[in-house]
């Protein structure tokens, strides 16, 4: 099986890049399952159900979100509705949705899909990731009841993903980071065959800080004052994430690639 996994979509550039890009990406790539994390689709903070239906309408099969799941209000709601997207596992135990799926591909594959927050450097403590998802892992292991199990650790501190990445190796398929909005050049299979990246990056205008334009956060670090709100840059995105092969057998991954398409990263990246 192919997975591909793109990483935050960032504001309107990124939505537009989806909605334009990801079904001819998907059909260059042979994918079978596309998962998209949605986190800052919305203005760069949180996603509402009508962006939500954006980037499921566009070709993904399966969205995820992260810190700011909630920050726009309607997804409260919207996400009981809709079982193709998931906030993070250790996410307060009375909020809505859930953490993990599974879910098929078009040939009735089983791809279970979760996500988990880190704790280190994140602005307030959630529960403990690594219990959490031993948990599922646990009641669904790749090559038994799924063909293939995937990973979204959003988290700020790359040690801790490395750590996760480490943890879930062998009983996953794919543990990849989300969050910071830059790709890491560390994409690898692990020792027992969980393919592996820090972070998958953004989807984006890398002609920004970190998907924001530049104005605002130059003259925060310039002056240590703010002035302005941050809004997301509004250039070429570039779809920024990784594409998996598995073994149907096994659940464990053959390969992975790093996947860079269209906008300023695809220029110095053209096997993307």
């Amino acid at each position: 099986m192919k997975i591909l996994f793109l990483g935050d979509v960032m504001g309107r550039s990124g939505r537009r890049a989806i909605t334009e890009r990801l079904g001819v990406l998907k059909s260059r790539l042979k994918a079978d399952f596309a998962i998209v994390n949605g986190e800052n689709a919305s203005g760069g903070t949180g996603l509402t159900a009508g962006h939500a239906k954006v980037l499921l309408d566009a070709g993904a099969d399966c969205v995820t979100l992260g810190d700011h799941a909630f920050d726009q209000k309607d997804m409260l709601a919207f996400i009981d509705t809709e079982p193709r997207v998931l906030r993070p596992l250790n996410f307060a135990r009375e909020a809505p949705g859930r953490g993990h799926r599974v879910y098929q591909d078009a040939r009735g594959r089983k791809v279970l899909v979760l996500q988990a927050l880190g704790q280190v450097f994140m602005k307030r403590p959630f529960d403990d990731p690594f219990s959490a998802v031993d948990a599922v892992l646990r009641a669904h292991p790749p090559g038994g009841m799924v063909q293939a199990a995937v990973l979204d650790i959003h988290a700020e501190a790359t040690s801790e993903k490395m750590a996760m990445g480490h943890y879930c190796d062998g009983r996953a398929s794919l543990v990849v980071g989300t969050h910071t909005h830059v790709p890491t050049a560390d994409a690898q299979l692990l020792p027992r065959g969980t393919a592996y990246q820090s972070d998958a990056g953004m989807c984006g205008d890398y002609d920004s800080v970190i998907g924001m334009d530049k104005a605002e956060p130059l003259r925060r670090f310039l002056t240590g004052m703010g002035r302005d709100r941050f809004t997301p840059a509004e250039g070429e995105a570039t779809l920024s994430g990784v594409l998996v092969t598995t073994d149907d057998r096994t659940g464990l991954a053959t390969r992975i690639e790093m996947v860079r398409d269209g906008g300023r990263l695809a220029q110095t990246h053209p096997e993307g």
